[in-house]
């Protein structure tokens, strides 16, 4: 099982990611974020919302402010 370790916003619609395997990758959400039609995405579409992406180390994974998170099986998938 993979979870996330740490995540930084780095320009656009991508995010750096470091998973407990010490996998590191940088996460472009352009098509996601512009492609996804449910309403909870749609706040990401604004560049300085999408900003404001941080590390839950709660869940374990990214978190936006609006509650949207995304599961790190999928970020280390994509």
């Amino acid at each position: 099982m993979v979870w996330i370790v740490d995540a930084k916003y780095v320009k656009d619609y991508q995010v750096w990611l470091r998973f407990n395997d010490q996998t590191e990758k940088i996460v472009d959400f352009t098509n996601k974020v512009f492609s996804e039609k449910r309403a909870i995405f749609a706040p990401l579409r604004d560049i300085e919302y999408f900003k404001k992406v941080f590390f839950d180390s709660e869940s374990d994974t990214i978190r936006w402010p609006n509650g949207l998170d995304i599961a790190p099986e999928t970020l280390y998938r994509m």
